[in-house]
């Protein structure tokens, strides 16, 4: 979802002349003219907004600024569910041709874990390559699809050591000034149990209101589905401050609800839109 737009104060560009300086003749006021009407350009012109995924589950379908490289990063420390608790610093580098066709490619940079059992990994997460399209349906409506391919790079003990794919559909609108993102996905998993379904359903509902210019809350439900498997779900609450309108901090709480569901988890980080 995006985050309050920080739009800098604009500065007037004004032009005296004197007579004696500057004759009224038809080539000066042609001059002045053309230096009038670049001046309310430059006043106009707005700086590129960063658009941040982060700390949601769901994304919006908007692309970023195309041409402008993106990235996120973050740390994120969840604790009970299937595991003690595991720490990471999730990264996500995205890049958009144009308004509607874009990729992203993410991986924890580094995880810890601790099973409940005691056993302690660390390393490498595992690596996420996606492809994204955008189509404006609407003036207030935006729909997104996604492609993904979840590799395993990190360490059996901190992944399912196989490939997993996802196809997630997205719906973004606008209730007043508050931004609405839906998203509803199908994982097909490279690692299930015996009499467990190897398709997942994923589904997000999230909420973004601004504050003020800089900050915004975002609440979110989000869940997971499988026949076979008890499904989870979570709260998570957040709130974004935009440092400019290039950089967004984040920092937020989820809580699980079921018994593989994390009981905690807490996260910050900042999305920065980088280039010229």
């Amino acid at each position: 979802m995006r985050a309050p737009a920080w739009k800098p104060e604009k500065r007037s560009f004004g032009f005296a002349r004197r007579e004696a300086e500057f004759p009224a003749t038809s080539a000066n006021r042609f001059l002045i003219a053309a230096g009038l009407l670049m001046a309310a350009g430059v006043a106009g012109a707005e700086e590129p907004e960063a658009t941040p995924y982060r700390p949601t589950v769901s994304n919006p379908a908007a692309l970023p600024v195309p041409g402008m490289p993106e990235i996120e990063l973050g740390g994120l420390h969840t604790s009970g569910g299937s595991e003690q608790q595991r720490d990471g610093v999730p990264f996500l580098a995205k890049y958009a041709f144009n308004a509607d066709w874009g990729v992203m490619a993410g991986a924890d940079l580094y995880d810890r874990a601790i099973s409940l059992d005691g056993i302690e990994a660390n390393g490498f997460g595992d690596t996420l390559l996606t492809v994204k399209h955008h189509h404006d349906l609407f003036e207030n409506l935006e729909l997104g699809f996604e492609a993904s391919v979840k590799l395993p790079s990190a360490k059996y003990a901190l992944g399912s050591g196989r490939t997993d794919e996802t196809l997630n559909g997205i719906v973004s609108t606008r209730l007043g000034s508050a931004a609405v993102d839906i998203n509803l996905g199908v994982t097909r998993l490279g690692a299930y149990g015996e009499g467990e379904n190897r398709y997942q359903v994923t589904w997000a509902a999230a909420i973004a209101q601004p504050v003020t210019e800089r900050w915004a809350l975002s609440a979110e439900m989000s869940g997971t589905d499988r026949q076979g498997t008890r499904g989870t779900a979570q709260f998570l609450a957040a709130l974004s401050y935009a440092l400019n309108t290039r950089i967004v901090l984040d920092g937020g709480f989820a809580l699980g609800v079921g018994s593989t569901a994390q009981n905690l988890s807490l996260f910050t980080g900042m999305t920065m839109l980088l280039g010229d």
